[in-house]
């Protein structure tokens, strides 16, 4: 039988609205969400994500941990159904969801840590200085080209997100990643767009967050893994908490290496794959990389109900002589 891997999503994949379904279906997420709202104090992250405005949502201090909150209790939902994974893999701020999944992170401490990632990334990088962009068609190489050609000794892009072989994300100062999002246009990409986020995320000019970041880390107790992890920024499996502690320090100035993750998932003999939390930003890359795979997603009770359908589908399918 194949092996099963969670995947845990990462900013870009909230919308209003996400795990309101799961508050009101389930009473182990209800209660996670409130123990997240204390955990913050101050406005409710549950209102943010429940009925707050996108603007609300898209702040990086409330994205962050609103992620969190809704992959963590959709996992610990499948774990109620006996659904546990062979590995965990989170996709930049869903690495932290991952290692709570793992059981190397406390939760509560996880909530608090990515309310200040995202401050501190937001505070990094003045408001308006700092774009990144999703470049679809073009080979990273390509992309990689492109970002040195429009970068200046002041402003610079560079890929962010290796995410599959036909999207790279790159990051940097405002007027680099406009002009590189041009020059991918003429190059021939299918598309070429500034996202919707608040700072230049997984690049060199995050590394006052990373500072920042680091001393809280540092102060965080981070256990063994129950489960193993695969690491954005290496593309390699680690079941320790030291490992796990240097990788999201790393993870803040460094390209996220996705494709490169989940082939290496895939070598391990990973079959089936359930990205656990909001929206299916992981399932769509995961299909431009391998459509011999399996790919179900968690994010409210309907969704939940058709994964462990589907799970227990591919069991039987096993178990039959």
């Amino acid at each position: 039988m194949g092996k099963l891997a969670f995947m845990f999503p990462g900013q870009a994949s909230q919308y209003p609205g996400m795990g309101k379904d799961l508050a009101d279906k389930f009473p182990t997420a209800a209660a996670l969400f409130a123990e997240a709202d204390r955990a913050l104090g101050g406005d409710s992250l549950c209102d943010i994500c429940f009925q707050g405005s996108e603007e609300a949502l898209k702040k990086t201090v409330n994205t962050q941990p609103g992620i969190l909150m809704v992959s963590v209790a959709a996992a610990r939902l499948l774990a109620e159904k006996g659904i546990q994974p062979d590995y965990v893999i989170g996709h930049s701020l869903g690495e932290f969801s991952a290692l709570v999944a793992a059981g190397s992170l406390d939760f509560t401490d996880a909530v608090r840590l990515v309310r200040r990632r995202g401050q501190y990334m937001q505070e990094a990088v003045p408001e308006g200085q700092g774009a990144m962009a999703a470049i679809m068609g073009l080979s990273p190489a390509q992309v990689t080209e492109i970002c040195r050609r429009s970068s200046t000794s002041d402003e610079i892009a560079a890929p962010a997100n290796l995410n599959s072989p036909d999207q790279t994300v790159i990051s940097g100062s405002a007027a680099a990643v406009k002009r590189a999002v041009e020059l991918a246009s003429q190059a021939g990409a299918k598309r070429a767009v500034i996202l919707p986020v608040s700072a230049p995320f997984h690049s060199e000019m995050m590394r006052p967050a990373a500072v920042r970041l680091e001393s809280d880390l540092r102060a965080t107790k981070f256990g063994p893994l129950a489960i193993p992890l695969v690491t954005n920024v290496d593309a390699e499996i680690i079941t320790t908490g030291d490992e796990a502690r240097s990788a999201l320090i790393r993870q803040v100035t460094l390209p996220v290496r996705w494709e490169q993750s989940i082939r290496a998932l895939i070598e391990e003999g990973v079959t089936s794959f359930v990205e656990v939390g909001p929206s299916r930003v992981l399932s769509g890359l995961l299909r431009q990389m391998d459509r011999s795979v399996h790919c179900t997603n968690v994010e409210d009770e309907k969704s939940l109900a058709t994964t462990l359908e589907k799970l227990a589908q591919g069991r039987a399918e096993v178990a039959e002589p």
